[in-house]
């Protein structure tokens, strides 16, 4: 894995109804749209993980958030109770207002946005996807669990990829009939061999993130990549 270049972040704060959420936002220079990263179980925005992948995206000519879904409070709570993280439709909540926030921020309004979803962050991703439909381009999940937005799958029709480890065998099945439930014509599922749950492996990352770059720069520089979904959705 290659070191990621030093970069300039800025941290934003997002008003969540009546919590305040922290992220890191990167806009590069021409950016062809931005990917909202959506962490999932015991994770934060400072994931080693994230962070490489969102700096292979700004590479590939994308912008990045990554924020924390939960509060510094919230998080302290949860690494006891191990409650909150998989509370799938507060993740979604969260999402949704970051997602509304990148459309009234000035330096991203006009970009087309993306969610990287991973573990449970995955299924609140998918969430937003099926409620804002108009605002999603293309959604990318890593090892995530898209089987708790069930509800929720037929609803989504932007363009899902989804990605697992090869020997991440109980979330391939997950994953297998998650695909089967969305409702995107464009759908993939990708196994990466020999990789786990957390794609820990030699290689397994950087195959994750040229997926996951190849995916989001598709869709996002597609001016209709969102507006196809504006009828699609539930409502």
């Amino acid at each position: 894995m290659s070191n990621a270049t030093n970069r300039e972040e800025n941290l934003v704060y997002i008003a969540a109804g009546t919590v305040i959420l922290e992220g890191d936002l990167d806009v590069p220079g021409n950016a062809q749209g931005i990917v909202l990263f959506a962490h999932g179980s015991g994770s934060s925005r400072h994931s080693h993980r994230n962070r490489w992948v969102a700096q292979v995206l700004r590479e590939a000519g994308l912008a990045t958030l990554l924020i924390d879904v939960l509060t510094a409070q919230e998080e302290a709570i949860d690494i006891h109770t191990a409650h909150l993280r998989f509370d799938v439709g507060l993740l979604a909540r969260r999402l949704m207002h970051a997602t509304d926030w990148l459309t009234k921020n000035p330096a991203t309004s006009v970009l087309p946005i993306g969610l990287f979803g991973a573990s449970t962050g995955a299924a609140g991703a998918l969430m937003v996807a099926a409620e804002r439909p108009h605002l999603i381009g293309a959604v990318v999940s890593r090892g995530g669990r898209p089987d708790l937005a069930w509800p929720d799958l037929p609803y989504v029709h932007v363009p899902t990829l989804l990605i697992v480890g090869g020997n991440d065998s109980p979330v391939i099945k997950l994953n297998r009939q998650a695909l089967e439930q969305l409702g995107a014509q464009d759908k993939q599922l990708l196994i990466v061999p020999d990789a786990t749950h957390l794609f820990e492996e030699p290689g397994a990352l950087e195959k994750v993130a040229q997926l996951t770059a190849g995916w989001f720069t598709r869709y996002l520089h597609q001016p209709d990549a969102a507006e196809h979904a504006i009828t699609a959705g539930r409502h």
